[in-house]
């Protein structure tokens, strides 16, 4: 980062990082192209409700974090946990509620719309805090409902596309997921509308692309 003429950013926490060593840092958040996203039509529930986590083998453990609520929330309701991943390592307690979906770039988008709402959590730690909420901008994309721990850039995340924090209700995760899945399925459209105009206004490509282009100095060639 020194020897960079501009420090791109993905976050305000990367970005406030970034400049105790850089003079020139310019935070664009992690981007998502919504067109190349199958949005979801259907809100209605019928049958066991499904809340899917996509992303890396290396973060599936984090799911382990909130397993009493979605072994609870089995119990109660009857929620499977959709996991997109190239993974295939045990979670544990959580391997009878978990139906694994392998990635792949024909396929995940439309198992994520096929889902009833989408969870990141995160523990709050330093490393966790620097991520982008990525997995929260491809649930808007999407047009899904999403759960996210108050972490990081998250917390923004969560605010603009009109997510639920898991930190903002007495119960956590367990009440946080309920509150969607015991909603009407307008509520649940309403949400989902409210996601993807946040992905579009706030973090897809075009939003950002004026930025990018003078970030890099590329503007004069557009």
């Amino acid at each position: 980062m020194e020897a960079a003429d501009t420090v791109i950013a993905g976050s305000e926490v990367l970005a406030e990082a970034a400049a105790e060593i850089s003079n020139n840092v310019v935070m664009i958040p992690s981007c998502v192209e919504p067109s190349k996203y199958v949005r979801k039509q259907n809100y209605s529930i019928t049958g066991s409700p499904t809340a899917v986590w996509i992303g890396t083998p290396s973060t599936e453990p984090f799911l382990a974090g909130i397993a009493d609520a979605l072994l609870s929330l089995h119990r109660r309701l009857g929620l499977r946990v959709r996991v997109i991943s190239a993974g295939t390592a045990s979670l544990g307690p959580l391997d009878p509620i978990v139906d694994r979906i392998p990635w792949s770039i024909d396929t995940f988008s439309e198992h994520l719309a096929s889902a009833d709402l989408g969870i990141m959590p995160l523990p709050n730690t330093t490393f966790e805090r620097g991520k982008c909420a990525y997995k929260l901008l491809q649930y808007g994309a999407t047009g899904l409902p999403m759960v996210g721990s108050p972490v990081g850039a998250n917390v923004q995340a969560l605010a603009r596309m009109g997510g639920v924090s898991s930190g903002s209700a007495r119960g956590g995760w367990e009440e946080s997921i309920s509150s969607i899945i015991n909603a009407s399925s307008r509520e649940r459209e309403m949400m989902g509308h409210t996601s993807r105009r946040g992905v579009e206004t706030h973090y897809s490509y075009q939003a950002w692309a004026e930025t990018w282009l003078r970030a890099t100095s590329l503007a004069s060639f557009v």
